[in-house]
């Protein structure tokens, strides 16, 4: 709640710092991916739109002090890039699908080329720009969950046929055995 009343830039004494830090550091450590932008020549309505976009995909797009941010990080994954945390900074974060959020900042960054996509991190593991587009060409989970059951199926069925097959011929063996005895 602290933090909405900072991005609408009233100031902050020290307690409700800490509190935003408190804030920041929870949000860090639940997060799935994060996605650093630089927002810079974004229009008020262009933000807006930025924000319904990723309302939709249930991720949160935020602005915050990058000192704050740099304090709140530590002691959590994002610690890795906070380097990132230079210039103004808007942050995507997801807390359930980490692909989903790359696939809808480069969807808006592609409509509107003022918004530039920096670095990542997706599952604490830090990616560059060129990565997050090769993760934005991702199938959806489900996709990649079914086609990931079918391979462990395939070598399954091709098991069942060659015993299958291993059985037919065996018993055709004997079949063709049985008729020879018999028709001497």
């Amino acid at each position: 709640m602290i933090l909405h009343r900072w991005e609408r830039g009233c100031k902050l004494n020290r307690t409700e710092k800490e509190q935003v830090i408190q804030e920041l550091k929870e949000e860090f450590n639940r997060a799935k991916s994060i996605v650093f932008t630089d927002y810079r020549g974004l229009t008020v309505a262009e933000l807006s739109d930025l924000r319904s976009l990723l309302r939709e995909g249930n991720v949160e797009y935020k602005i915050i002090k990058n000192t704050l941010a740099k304090i709140a990080s530590e002691g959590t994954s994002v610690s890795a890039a906070k380097d990132a945390f230079r210039g103004p900074v808007g942050i995507a974060i997801s807390y359930d699908d980490p692909v989903l959020t790359v696939k809808k900042i480069l969807e808006y960054s592609k409509k509107n080329d003022k918004l530039k996509v920096g670095i990542g991190l997706i599952e604490g593991s830090v990616c560059a720009a060129q990565d997050l587009k090769a993760v934005a060409d991702l199938p959806p989970r489900n996709v990649l969950l079914a086609i990931m059951a079918g391979g462990f199926k395939s070598p399954l069925n091709k098991l069942g046929l060659l015993l299958n097959a291993t059985l037919s011929s065996f018993v055709n063996a004997l079949e063709a055995l049985k008729n020879k005895k018999s028709s001497q």
